[in-house]
């Protein structure tokens, strides 16, 4: 699902790779036990070493391992047993050290696959180059004094995984699938909250174009784009932009640029940095990290079932399309609880309701799952009424309102108003004989071959039943005396 762009000289072919900076969950920093809490006042969640005053040593974070190890193990990755952090050198008045310590040759995770989730519903696997282990930068401040900047620190030292994919996107929509993807993973495991508003999570987004079949083109680099709509305009933005200065005749130089949500366009930031102009050197303060492979299989055992895994067993157990089970899945509390909903009921039936019913009530009034007056079981119990043909699925939907409203149960709800279907075939006959009756222009119209108008005597017996006629034994019941 390539996406090209059309230039006047023809098509061209967008390669996209991705690095994405997510946080790690954990209580502390990478190398200090500040904590790693967002919004507390400047500066107040910083120690002597993130700070970096002078004889302070990093002490690596034991746990942030162990959720860098399970990421890993998610993303189908190689771990590497030994790995070796490195001191990334280079300047910025938000980075006190005047390095930040990092994992370059040697990280704690090597090559892996994501499978992403396309638009037009096929899957595509993206292969992962590496996750490795850094620490976080402060954050500089611009806009609280007209010329002076502030820096606030409580970032400092916060414990980040860098996940690099190949260059294996092409295009807008793949890269946005693959970040909705890998947020969705990093989520299912608990090491990264993937709040994207928050900064927990952003991506450095690589985009070169080509002709098809050719070499890769010279890429530049869209720096800490936050939000999976920015990364689709980041990329259309950049894509046409090198399309257009290359078929003026002009050439792309390696760059990193920044973007410009407000204006809708990507800007230079400054030239393009290569490994060695960071003064790569292992840390000598760390000695290399070396893990067993007995520590690894027990945190592998610990894994929960994973999205893609969660998918496909939706689709094969409950008989699911591709596209109900990605909803379901997209998030895990919302897999658990339809789970719940259809546990003893019917799956697909469960699946519409909790999509179509449910979610779409609570994005009616912006509220999350969590927020639901209805449970689990209470869905469940409603979908038993209709299955069982206590009530009509038209009927269902009045009752779900109120369950919405009220938090009562269903069976409650179906009792105090009397909604309860008629199936006495006596009492519909009744009522199908006196719709027949009250109409004889339309009964002859439609013997005379106006088929149509079956849906008017339905509408008619429905109506006189209050919606309480079983609407099958209605169709048969007219087919019958209409015939």
């Amino acid at each position: 699902m390539a996406a090209l762009i059309q230039g006047k000289t023809g098509d061209w072919e967008i390669v996209i790779g991705l690095e994405v900076h997510a946080q790690i969950i954990a209580h502390s920093k990478l190398f200090s036990g500040s904590s790693c809490e967002f919004g507390g006042a400047p500066n107040n969640h910083v120690s002597l070493v993130d700070a970096a005053m002078p004889g302070m040593l990093p002490v690596l974070n034991e746990y942030c391992v162990e959720q860098a190890v399970r990421t890993g193990l998610g993303l189908n990755s190689q771990i590497n047993l030994h790995s070796v952090f490195e001191r990334k050198n280079y300047f910025y008045p938000d980075l006190p050290q005047g390095y930040q310590i990092s994992q370059f040759l040697h990280p704690i995770v090597g090559k892996g696959v994501i499978e992403i989730d396309l638009p037009n519903g096929e899957t595509k696997q993206i292969g992962v180059t590496r996750l490795h282990m850094e620490q976080d930068a402060g954050k500089s401040i611009h806009d609280q004094h007209p010329t002076k900047s502030y820096v606030d620190l409580n970032r400092s030292g916060c414990a980040l995984m860098e996940i690099v994919s190949e260059p294996d996107l092409r295009g807008a929509d793949e890269a946005c699938a693959y970040v909705t993807k890998l947020r969705m993973i990093l989520r299912y495991l608990g090491t990264c909250d993937g709040n994207l508003e928050e900064g927990s999570m952003r991506a450095d987004v690589n985009v070169s174009v080509r002709k098809l079949g050719a070499p890769y083109g010279t890429r530049c680099e869209i720096k800490n784009v936050n939000s999976i709509k920015a990364i689709q305009m980041a990329i259309d933005y950049e894509a046409t932009r090198q399309v257009e200065i290359i078929e003026a005749g002009g050439t792309i130089k390696q760059e990193t640029r920044l973007w410009d949500n407000v204006k809708g366009e990507t800007r230079s930031m400054r030239s393009k940095e290569e490994a060695h102009d960071y003064r790569y050197f292992p840390d000598p303060d760390l000695l290399p990290l070396v893990i067993t492979q007995e520590y690894v299989d027990a945190i592998k055992a610990t894994l929960p079932e994973l999205p893609d895994q969660k998918k496909h067993r939706f689709m094969s157990t409950f008989g699911l399309s591709a596209y109900d089970s990605s909803v379901l899945i997209a998030e895990r509390a919302r897999a658990d609880y339809y789970e719940a909903v259809a546990k003893g009921h019917d799956a697909k039936l469960a699946a519409n309701w909790v999509i179509n019913e449910l979610l779409g009530a609570l994005n009616k009034d912006s509220k999350s799952l969590d927020e639901t007056p209805v449970t689990a079981e209470q869905l469940g119990g409603l979908i038993a009424l209709i299955s069982d043909n206590t009530i009509s699925g038209k009927i269902a939907k009045d009752v779900f309102a109120e369950m919405m409203a009220t938090g009562k149960d269903a069976a409650a709800i179906v009792e105090e108003k009397g909604l309860k279907q008629v199936t006495d075939s006596g009492a519909i006959e009744k009522i199908v004989d006196e719709v027949i009756a009250e109409n004889p222009d339309n009964v002859a119209a439609y013997r005379g071959g106006k088929d149509k108008l079956f849906g008017f005597f339905v509408g008619q017996v429905m109506k006189k039943s209050a919606g309480k006629a079983n609407p099958d034994m209605v169709n048969d019941l007219l087919k019958q005396k209409l015939g």
